[in-house]
């Protein structure tokens, strides 16, 4: 499921980063390495494992957010006779973690990377997520460079994955890649980023996936009250995202062909998802004719105009939960697609902040080498999947108590007024036998909250609400029909 992006600017001392840092301690979010495992990363950025093949000739650049210093992915793009040739390196984690050792127990204790409108808590030892084994610019780093051939159209024709030494030339940013494309300024490798992102889209449309470009929602302090923005995302990111993509439906192709692998799947989504979210449509006073499939409306909205931004917020809860699926000894999987790519798809290109993509690139490179994966890989693939699914379930309740936080931040000065906001979801008896409250979606300002007192035609209708709690210790936003 794509995540909902939100940013806190501000004062550190301000009380919604007070509260963060306490929903953190609450979580028992880990706040910093044991002294073993920092040792371990720094002998570990000492003495990495190098490979023999030299790739430092490639000018690869990596295109990130301003500041980024986490540099999973580099990249070269080329033309190939009337085609494309797309380069792509990805961290070699496995050449500072040694299996077994003080980095390795850690990250799986870990899982992946926590996010929070503040700040990250980080996979690996900084030491190595953002210096010794990030792709920075101008230092030779150990990579699983993809290099993965296209056709006129984008359609892929060719893979190889191989461990090599790169070296990036330029740490880019989103903005300014897309400022030069944009003037006729880009020389060629950022314009086949355009070319090739174009043709992956075109390419998706017609296999019925869909990608959301989901704006990042930024919550901004002003006079000791709190406003929620959003900054749309720009095409480039789109484009670049689809090379993301490229090389991990790359990747579920090879471990399918050799019959070991980690897949992420996905089911379809269900009728009552659909329902539900055509009543945020209606909330969100957005037009969702029947005969107009979610795909063709998500792609018709401007994460420009707000409504359509939340929106495009609400629909990273749609599609049913992805999952992970291990497979060994040529047992493929019955379902190996991932509904929303609407194709079979990996996890491999985030290792800095993905356990799984460490594991995803040893039986990747084991395949197109022809022999079997690494022992270690393949002992550890169930707990991997079994970890990520707990991890990943974490990282949801996560987001969804930082988005409780944010939008109590917003709305904490005006308890007892009353807002338009439509029921999406009706009480209901939980799993204990209490009634579980409703769910109601604003439309200015968006934000989502539980809603109590509803009845059975209230449902998708547009109601005055009135706001009876802002909490942002529980955290919770709460609404009672007017």
């Amino acid at each position: 499921m794509p995540r909902r992006p939100i940013r806190v600017t501000g004062a550190p001392e301000g009380p919604l980063r007070a509260a963060l840092a306490a929903l953190r301690t609450k979580l028992k979010v880990p706040a910093g390495f044991p002294p073993e495992v920092l040792a371990a990363a720094e002998q570990a950025a000492k003495a990495p494992a190098l490979p023999e093949h030299d790739a430092t000739d490639v000018p690869f650049f990596t295109i990130d957010p301003p500041g980024s210093t986490d540099l999973d992915q580099a990249m070269h793009l080329s033309r190939q006779g009337t085609g494309y040739r797309v380069r792509y390196a990805i961290a070699d984690v496995a050449a500072f973690v040694v299996p077994g050792g003080p980095l390795d127990e850690e990250a799986h204790r870990r899982v992946m990377t926590l996010y929070f409108p503040d700040l990250r808590i980080p996979l690996h030892p900084q030491l190595l997520s953002e210096d010794a084994a990030s792709l920075l610019p101008e230092r030779t780093r150990p990579a699983a460079l993809w290099t993965v051939d296209l056709d006129a159209s984008g359609r892929t024709i060719a893979v190889d994955v191989r461990r090599a030494l790169v070296r990036s030339r330029a740490r880019l940013d989103y903005a300014g890649v897309q400022a030069r494309i944009d003037a006729g300024t880009a020389e060629e490798p950022l314009v086949l980023l355009k070319t090739i992102g174009l043709l992956r889209e075109q390419l998706e449309i017609e296999r019925g996936g869909i990608s959301l470009s989901v704006p990042e929602q930024e919550i901004v302090e002003r006079d000791h009250s709190y406003e929620l923005t959003y900054r749309v995302p720009l095409p480039v990111e789109g484009w670049n995202e689809q090379l993301s993509l490229l090389t991990g439906m790359a990747a579920a192709q090879l471990m399918l062909a050799h019959g070991t692998g980690i897949l992420r799947t996905q089911a379809p989504t269900t009728a009552g998802k659909l329902d539900e979210l055509r009543r945020t449509a209606h909330a969100l006073h957005i037009d969702w004719p029947h005969h107009v499939s979610y795909a063709q409306l998500v792609r018709s909205l401007d994460p420009a105009e707000p409504r359509h931004a939340a929106f495009l917020q609400a629909c990273t809860g749609l599609m049913n939960r992805a999952e992970y699926t291990v497979f060994k000894g040529g047992n493929l999987p019955p379902h190996p697609t991932h509904a929303a790519v609407a194709a079979p798809y990996a996890h491999c290109t985030a290792p800095l902040r993905r356990l799984v993509d460490r594991y995803a690139a040893e039986i990747c490179l084991a395949a197109v080498a022809g022999r079997e994966p690494p022992a270690w890989v393949l002992a550890g693939l169930e707990t991997v999947r079994r970890r990520m699914a707990e991890s990943g379930g974490r990282a949801g309740s996560i987001e969804r108590k930082c988005v409780d936080l944010v939008e109590a931040a917003v709305l904490k000065d005006r308890v007892g007024e009353v807002f338009e906001g439509c029921v999406v979801e009706r009480e209901h008896p939980g799993h204990d036998g209490k009634v579980e409250p409703g769910v109601v979606q604003l439309a200015s300002p968006a934000v989502i909250g539980d809603i109590t007192g509803t009845t059975e035609d209230s449902l998708g209708e547009r109601r005055p609400v009135r706001l009876t709690r802002a909490d942002m210790k529980a955290p919770t936003v709460s609404f009672a029909l007017a």
